[in-house]
Protein backbone atom coordinates (compact mmCIF):
# COMPACT_ATOMS: atom_id res chain seq x y z
CA UNK A 1 0.00 0.00 0.00
CA UNK A 2 1.34 3.34 -0.92
CA UNK A 3 1.07 6.14 1.67
CA UNK A 4 -0.82 9.25 0.52
CA UNK A 5 1.52 12.21 0.32
CA UNK A 6 0.29 15.53 1.75
CA UNK A 7 -0.92 18.10 -0.79
CA UNK A 8 1.70 20.58 -1.85
CA UNK A 9 1.17 24.23 -0.94
CA UNK A 10 1.09 26.66 -3.85
CA UNK A 11 4.44 28.27 -4.32
CA UNK A 12 4.46 32.06 -3.94
CA UNK A 13 7.21 34.09 -5.43
CA UNK A 14 8.94 36.27 -2.85
CA UNK A 15 8.65 39.36 -5.00
CA UNK A 16 4.93 39.17 -5.64
CA UNK A 17 2.39 40.81 -3.31
CA UNK A 18 -1.34 40.66 -3.11
CA UNK A 19 -3.47 43.36 -4.70
CA UNK A 20 -4.48 44.84 -1.36
CA UNK A 21 -0.88 45.21 -0.19
CA UNK A 22 0.14 46.87 -3.43
CA UNK A 23 -2.76 49.29 -3.22
CA UNK A 24 -1.90 50.11 0.39
CA UNK A 25 1.73 50.83 -0.48
CA UNK A 26 0.72 53.02 -3.39
CA UNK A 27 -1.65 55.01 -1.18
CA UNK A 28 1.09 55.59 1.39
CA UNK A 29 3.43 56.76 -1.34
CA UNK A 30 0.85 59.23 -2.61
CA UNK A 31 0.22 60.54 0.90
CA UNK A 32 3.93 61.06 1.38
CA UNK A 33 4.18 62.99 -1.86
CA UNK A 34 1.15 65.11 -0.97
CA UNK A 35 2.61 65.85 2.44
CA UNK A 36 5.90 66.87 0.88
CA UNK A 37 4.13 69.14 -1.59
CA UNK A 38 2.11 70.69 1.22
CA UNK A 39 5.26 71.52 3.16
CA UNK A 40 6.77 73.05 0.04
CA UNK A 41 3.69 75.19 -0.52
CA UNK A 42 3.81 76.47 3.06
CA UNK A 43 7.45 77.45 2.67
CA UNK A 44 6.67 79.10 -0.66
CA UNK A 45 3.82 81.07 0.91
CA UNK A 46 6.16 82.37 3.59
CA UNK A 47 8.15 84.16 0.90
CA UNK A 48 5.11 86.00 -0.44
CA UNK A 49 3.46 89.17 0.71
CA UNK A 50 0.12 88.83 2.52
CA UNK A 51 -2.58 88.50 -0.11
CA UNK A 52 -4.82 90.96 1.75
CA UNK A 53 -2.21 93.70 1.38
CA UNK A 54 -1.77 92.90 -2.31
CA UNK A 55 -5.53 93.04 -2.90
CA UNK A 56 -5.78 96.36 -1.06
CA UNK A 57 -3.13 97.89 -3.31
CA UNK A 58 -4.82 96.49 -6.41
CA UNK A 59 -8.15 98.06 -5.41
CA UNK A 60 -6.61 101.53 -5.31
CA UNK A 61 -6.13 101.34 -9.09
CA UNK A 62 -9.65 100.06 -9.83
CA UNK A 63 -13.11 101.65 -9.77
CA UNK A 64 -15.17 101.29 -6.64
CA UNK A 65 -17.57 98.78 -8.20
CA UNK A 66 -14.80 96.56 -9.63
CA UNK A 67 -14.04 93.14 -8.20
CA UNK A 68 -10.85 91.07 -8.24
CA UNK A 69 -10.88 87.32 -8.81
CA UNK A 70 -9.01 85.06 -6.44
CA UNK A 71 -6.66 83.83 -9.14
CA UNK A 72 -5.79 87.43 -10.04
CA UNK A 73 -4.90 88.17 -6.42
CA UNK A 74 -2.74 85.05 -6.17
CA UNK A 75 -1.02 85.79 -9.46
CA UNK A 76 -0.22 89.34 -8.41
CA UNK A 77 0.89 88.13 -4.99
CA UNK A 78 3.49 85.85 -6.54
CA UNK A 79 4.59 88.45 -9.09
CA UNK A 80 5.24 91.25 -6.63
CA UNK A 81 7.01 88.89 -4.23
CA UNK A 82 9.34 87.68 -6.98
CA UNK A 83 9.90 91.27 -8.09
CA UNK A 84 10.95 92.32 -4.61
CA UNK A 85 13.33 89.37 -4.30
CA UNK A 86 14.75 90.11 -7.74
CA UNK A 87 15.51 93.76 -6.98
CA UNK A 88 16.80 93.05 -3.48
CA UNK A 89 19.22 90.36 -4.63
CA UNK A 90 20.72 92.78 -7.16
CA UNK A 91 21.10 95.45 -4.48
CA UNK A 92 22.65 92.89 -2.13
CA UNK A 93 25.32 92.03 -4.67
CA UNK A 94 26.26 95.70 -4.86
CA UNK A 95 26.60 95.83 -1.07
CA UNK A 96 28.78 92.73 -1.04
CA UNK A 97 31.08 94.20 -3.66
CA UNK A 98 31.46 97.35 -1.57
CA UNK A 99 31.79 95.27 1.64
CA UNK A 100 28.71 96.76 3.26
CA UNK A 101 26.06 94.99 5.30
CA UNK A 102 23.16 97.44 5.06
CA UNK A 103 21.06 97.81 1.92
CA UNK A 104 19.95 101.44 1.66
CA UNK A 105 17.65 103.31 -0.67
CA UNK A 106 20.37 104.18 -3.16
CA UNK A 107 21.18 100.49 -3.56
CA UNK A 108 17.56 99.74 -4.48
CA UNK A 109 17.49 102.58 -6.99
CA UNK A 110 20.77 101.41 -8.51
CA UNK A 111 19.44 97.86 -8.82
CA UNK A 112 16.25 99.01 -10.52
CA UNK A 113 18.19 101.16 -12.98
CA UNK A 114 20.69 98.41 -13.80
CA UNK A 115 17.88 95.90 -14.36
CA UNK A 116 16.02 98.15 -16.79
CA UNK A 117 13.42 99.77 -14.54
CA UNK A 118 14.54 103.37 -15.09
CA UNK A 119 10.99 104.72 -15.11
CA UNK A 120 10.30 103.28 -11.68
CA UNK A 121 13.63 104.40 -10.26
CA UNK A 122 13.03 108.04 -11.22
CA UNK A 123 9.70 108.04 -9.40
CA UNK A 124 11.23 106.35 -6.38
CA UNK A 125 14.00 108.97 -6.21
CA UNK A 126 11.35 111.61 -5.56
CA UNK A 127 9.66 109.45 -2.95
CA UNK A 128 12.96 108.69 -1.20
CA UNK A 129 13.84 112.38 -1.02
CA UNK A 130 10.46 113.30 0.49
CA UNK A 131 10.66 110.40 2.90
CA UNK A 132 14.04 111.53 4.22
CA UNK A 133 12.84 115.11 4.59
CA UNK A 134 9.89 113.91 6.65
CA UNK A 135 12.10 111.77 8.86
CA UNK A 136 14.55 114.64 9.37
CA UNK A 137 11.85 117.12 10.41
CA UNK A 138 10.30 114.54 12.70
CA UNK A 139 13.64 113.96 14.40
CA UNK A 140 14.13 117.69 14.93
CA UNK A 141 10.72 118.02 16.56
CA UNK A 142 11.46 115.13 18.91
CA UNK A 143 14.85 116.55 19.95
CA UNK A 144 13.46 120.04 20.56
CA UNK A 145 12.97 120.70 24.33
CA UNK A 146 9.40 121.49 25.42
CA UNK A 147 8.64 125.17 26.08
CA UNK A 148 7.79 126.23 29.65
CA UNK A 149 6.51 129.40 31.29
CA UNK A 150 9.58 129.84 33.50
CA UNK A 151 12.46 131.26 31.46
CA UNK A 152 14.93 131.96 34.21
CA UNK A 153 18.11 129.95 34.70
CA UNK A 154 18.11 126.94 36.92
CA UNK A 155 19.06 127.81 40.48
CA UNK A 156 18.29 131.53 40.08
CA UNK A 157 17.82 133.49 43.32
CA UNK A 158 15.93 136.46 41.98
CA UNK A 159 12.98 138.07 43.67
CA UNK A 160 10.54 135.91 41.72
CA UNK A 161 12.29 132.62 42.41
CA UNK A 162 10.87 130.50 45.21
CA UNK A 163 12.96 130.65 48.36
CA UNK A 164 14.84 133.76 47.16
CA UNK A 165 14.56 135.50 50.55
CA UNK A 166 15.52 132.34 52.40
CA UNK A 167 19.20 131.49 52.03
CA UNK A 168 18.50 128.05 53.45
CA UNK A 169 16.12 127.32 50.60
CA UNK A 170 12.37 126.71 50.58
CA UNK A 171 10.92 124.62 53.34
CA UNK A 172 13.45 125.72 55.99
CA UNK A 173 12.60 128.11 58.83
CA UNK A 174 14.75 131.21 59.33
CA UNK A 175 15.84 132.22 62.79
CA UNK A 176 14.51 135.57 64.13
CA UNK A 177 18.00 137.02 64.25
CA UNK A 178 18.51 136.25 60.61
CA UNK A 179 15.14 137.78 59.77
CA UNK A 180 16.01 140.94 61.67
CA UNK A 181 19.29 141.28 59.83
CA UNK A 182 17.62 140.83 56.49
CA UNK A 183 14.60 143.10 57.05
CA UNK A 184 16.36 145.86 59.05
CA UNK A 185 20.07 145.78 58.25
CA UNK A 186 20.61 149.39 59.46
CA UNK A 187 19.81 148.67 63.10
CA UNK A 188 22.52 148.69 65.65
CA UNK A 189 23.38 145.18 66.84
CA UNK A 190 22.57 146.25 70.42
CA UNK A 191 19.10 147.39 69.36
CA UNK A 192 18.38 144.20 67.44
CA UNK A 193 17.87 142.35 70.72
CA UNK A 194 14.54 144.14 71.15
CA UNK A 195 13.53 144.00 67.51
CA UNK A 196 11.28 141.20 66.40
CA UNK A 197 10.70 140.42 62.71
CA UNK A 198 12.11 143.76 61.58
CA UNK A 199 10.22 146.11 63.93
CA UNK A 200 12.53 148.74 65.51
CA UNK A 201 12.76 149.63 69.20
CA UNK A 202 10.88 152.91 68.69
CA UNK A 203 7.82 151.17 70.11
CA UNK A 204 8.29 150.16 73.72
CA UNK A 205 7.96 146.49 74.49
CA UNK A 206 5.11 147.15 76.96
CA UNK A 207 3.18 149.43 74.58
CA UNK A 208 0.13 147.73 73.11
CA UNK A 209 -0.48 150.31 70.38
CA UNK A 210 -3.88 151.34 71.78
CA UNK A 211 -2.83 154.46 73.72
CA UNK A 212 -3.89 158.02 73.05
CA UNK A 213 -0.52 159.16 71.82
CA UNK A 214 -0.33 160.46 68.29
CA UNK A 215 2.33 159.39 65.90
Amino acid sequence: MSSASPPKEPEVEPGTQSGEDAEHMEREHQDTQAQGQGEFEVKEQDRWLPIANVARIMKTALPDNAKIAKEAKECMQECVSEFISFITSEASEKCQQEKRKTVNGEDILFAMTSLGFENYSEALKIYLSKYRETQSSRGENQNRPPSSGYSGPVGATGSGAPGAGNPAGPGFAVAPETSSNILSPNLDPNEQAGATYGYSTMVAPSHNGAGGETY
